[in-house]
């Protein structure tokens, strides 16, 4: 199987599988929902194998590479390929997709309209689609095409499945998105005149290290990428369209929206405004990790404070993404390193937030947080769950998110020690949002229903949505190592390409003594 076009397979496969749904008849729109778990299934074997073929030890940064001339005359190719850090977001969005479509399976009741029922499927594939391309892309041209497309699905899957005020959500979430990708436009039009040209001139090989052009017209270029990678992250102050969206989303959209698209933004940061600028980097990176600390602190403190709890997930989010950024911006291996990783487990434990969020509400149709209390004793495993979703989004040792966080702030200690030590109160933040929400729905005493109206607790196709999700909390709390033997050389050669090294210890050697 060497020789096949692995990263375009798994990206035509969910497109054809989109068509094939919304070509079914009225009669048989019903198989809509199996199909797209077949094919999102499909996609995931898809994605395991190009795990199995890339090669750590090879030294090529990119690898399962495909390369094809498109536009010539401006120097655009269909290109192909991806490093470790590339390769595991998309196996983390092969692997929550199915899970997404399976958490969905009855999101639009027994009594959907065939169209609808099909069009929500199809769309979640067609998303897919554009989630592989994105980060499987290596030609600047052909990511912005995917970074843009990303934006249709996920507008119609908000704007006509989401909540009372979807529109809204929507309209809001596509403003902001519209203007980083104009913003990003003008910054891809500029690297065309300050690239080093030729048929292949977007290619990133040719274009890493490699920007001509005065200092201040790389910096300008460099606050182009920044600005919309900040708006996709998203990082405070360009974050607000993020809760709205989150919380008029059905709960499978949100999970794709900030599992998986939302690391689009710290992954350009990594891939775009390190590699191709780097002293532009380290120019902006005082004024980065500042944002990146109140974005932590920020979104700590409203999320202790929301009364929704779609929303409050939505805030620890923003909470995580600024630590994500502090980690490439303090651009440390070990750092650099965690917050790679981070994406990775912030996919899968907002994953558990939000579809333990979305069959909490199912059951009694509030997101009001306080409309609810005692559910422990209705719902004992929906609860479980949720707790140990929340363990690990808070980051308790022995659980996934635990490595990252303190891979992030160690490293990050190692050259900037206040922005460091203020960060740490994110971790006491996200004891207390995380914990009282806990508190606020689970504890206390039995609620009362009216007669025949007990919820029930999780079935059996809702288990098998949050066995996988708690799994990998245990796997990567405790073997990090797969992922880390992934993203540590991409981590490495970025730090290169921007000429940095890791700090010297400062504290006496036992040696030098």
């Amino acid at each position: 199987m060497s020789g096949l076009p692995l990263l375009t397979l798994m990206m035509v496969v969910p497109l054809v599988g989109a068509a094939v749904i919304w070509l079914l008849p009225s009669a048989s729109s019903r198989l809509a929902k199996p199909i797209a778990l077949g094919v999102s299934l499909l996609t995931l074997v898809l994605a395991l194998v190009a795990w199995a073929q890339f090669d750590n030890a090879s030294g090529d940064r990119y690898q399962l590479t495909e390369t094809h001339s498109w536009i010539p005359q401006f120097g655009v190719s269909y290109a192909l390929g991806v490093d470790g850090i590339a390769l595991s977001l998309i196996i983390m969005a092969a692997i929550l997709t199915p899970i997404c479509l399976l958490a969905a399976w009855n999101d639009l009741g027994d009594d959907a309209e065939p169209g609808r029922e099909k069009t929500y499927f199809a769309l979640m594939l067609i998303l897919l689609t554009f989630m592989v391309g994105v980060f499987a892309a290596r030609d600047v041209f052909l990511f912005y095409v995917f970074f843009e497309a990303m934006l249709i699905p996920v507008y119609f899957l908000i704007g006509l499945f989401g909540g009372p005020r979807r529109q809204y959500a929507a309209v809001k979430f596509i403003l902001f998105s519209l203007v980083g990708g104009l913003i990003m436009l003008v910054a891809v039009i500029g690297l065309y005149f300050q690239g080093p040209g030729g048929e292949q001139g977007f290619l990133y090989e040719s274009l890493e290290g490699a920007v001509g052009g005065s200092t201040a017209t790389q910096r300008w270029l460099f606050i182009g990428f920044f600005i919309a990678f900040a708006i996709k992250a998203p990082m405070w102050p360009v974050h607000t369209w993020l809760p709205d969206a989150a919380a008029e989303s059905r709960p499978a959209t949100a999970v794709l929206l900030v599992g998986v698209l939302d690391k689009v933004g710290t992954f350009g940061m990594l891939r775009f405004c390190l590699g191709f600028f780097p002293e532009a980097s380290q120019w902006a990176t005082p004024v980065v990790i500042t944002l990146a600390v109140i974005s932590v602190i920020y979104g700590g403190l409203l999320a202790i404070g929301s009364r929704d709890i779609m929303r409050l997930i939505a805030f620890t989010s923003i909470s995580h993404f600024g630590l994500i950024v502090l980690g490439i911006f303090a651009m440390t291996t070990t750092a650099g390193s965690g917050s790679a990783l981070y994406m990775i487990n912030h996919g899968f434990a907002t994953a558990g937030l939000f579809l333990l969020a979305g069959f909490l509400i199912s059951r009694h149709g509030s997101q009001r947080i306080a409309d609810y209390g005692g559910w422990q004793r209705v719902t004992p495993v929906l609860a479980g769950a949720f707790l140990i979703s929340g363990l690990s989004s808070l980051a308790l040792p022995g659980l996934s998110s635990y490595v990252s966080e303190f891979l992030v702030l160690t490293g990050t200690f190692q050259r900037y020690q206040v922005a460091a030590a203020i960060a740490t109160i994110g971790i006491v933040l996200a004891a207390l949002y995380i914990l009282l929400t806990y508190q606020r729905v689970f504890t206390g005493p039995r609620p009362t229903f009216a007669k025949g109206g007990e919820p029930r607790d999780l079935g059996l196709r809702e288990k098998l949505v949050v066995a996988p999700i708690i799994a990998s909390f245990l796997l990567l709390g405790f073997f990090p190592k797969p992922v880390l033997d992934l993203v540590n050389p991409a981590v490495k050669q970025t730090l290169e390409l921007v000429g940095v090294t890791d700090p010297t210890p400062t504290h006496a050697t036992g040696s030098a003594q």
